[in-house]
């Protein structure tokens, strides 16, 4: 919500040119309305080099992307990640270290911070849901050619670079990963068993 008149004294706005950046702030209770861009997530989900990608429905109609969606208020990023993925293609996972993490500017109007994160299939059936049309696996040299945007192709250009280095690529990738759900595993084991004590 954007206001004309401050929420706290009802002051009309005005612009400070004084300020770093022109913000519509009070005279009187120096009250500031900033616009701050929502966070996205996506799921980087790989089987034998190909990229999953769904083809949306709504905005941005017919064209496709990494299976992403918007953090909802008083959500975990990682469990809305899970959630976004399986609402949309039917699979589950269970998520690794975060790849990469990108500003949006393609809509000026909704801006967004994207974290792409990278998955593992633990279940599901590959199926689009009421958010994708299509739902499947692409070779990342074979990209569709309508992709919705600009920051996936980013995010399919680390991919590829990862791919074609076998010495610090894919291979260095997946052990990241694995050591990254082990440590994820021992932390809740640790978490389960609670304090150790010890009688004196």
């Amino acid at each position: 919500m954007y206001y004309h008149y401050c929420p706290l004294c009802g002051e009309s706005l005005t612009l400070n040119p004084q300020s770093e950046r022109l913000r519509p702030s009070c005279p009187k209770c120096a009250f500031i309305q900033y616009k701050n861009p929502t966070v996205g997530v996506a799921v980087i989900l790989l089987r034998e080099g190909r990229l999953l990608l769904i083809k949306r429905h709504g905005s941005y109609d017919g064209m496709w992307c990494i299976p992403c969606g918007h953090v909802e208020w008083d959500e975990d990023i990682r469990l809305c990640a899970c959630r976004e993925l399986r609402e949309e293609t039917g699979l589950d996972v269970e998520l690794g270290p975060v790849f990469d993490v990108h500003s949006n500017f393609h809509d000026p109007v909704h801006q967004t911070v994207g974290v792409w994160f990278l998955g593992r299939l633990t279940g599901g059936q590959l199926q689009p849901g009421s958010d994708a049309r299509e739902a499947k696996f692409f070779p990342l040299e074979a990209l569709p050619e309508r992709m919705a945007f600009p920051t996936d192709l980013l995010i399919c250009a680390k991919l590829k670079r990862l791919l074609i280095d076998e010495e610090k690529g894919l291979a260095q990738l997946c052990e990241v990963y694995l050591e990254y759900l082990e440590a994820e595993r021992t932390t809740r084991r640790d978490r389960r068993s609670g304090p150790s004590t010890s009688s004196g």
